[in-house]
């Protein structure tokens, strides 16, 4: 089953948080358990708000993935960045559905 976990931070330094993040993905991009896809919101009322959205193939992986050296770095580079720890919410996806383009 797949899982998603939402990633609920703030942060006044999105730029410099998306580059690290960047570099993160390539060292990440082998690794059979890392994510397999990604959404970023930022929040239209709270603008340092943002809401990252992340899909792994099962939650075993996500586990694997959470215990990854690399993941821990970007937790940390997170901790400097952000002024207080974000908020994760576990989730299993239990329907996905693409609803077709809008005029």
């Amino acid at each position: 089953m797949r899982f998603t976990q939402i990633i609920d931070f703030e942060t006044e330094h999105i730029d410099e948080l998306e580059a690290f993040l960047e570099e993160r993905r390539t060292a990440l991009a082998d690794k059979d358990y890392g994510p397999v896809d990604r959404i970023l919101l930022r929040d239209r009322d709270r603008p340092n708000r943002y809401l990252a959205i992340v899909g792994f193939a099962s939650h075993e992986d996500a586990m694997r993935n959470n215990d990854d050296p690399e993941t821990q770095k970007i937790a940390e580079k997170m901790a400097t960045l952000c002024p207080k720890p974000p908020v994760f919410t576990n989730c299993d996806l239990l329907e996905q559905e693409e609803l077709g383009k809008r005029a």
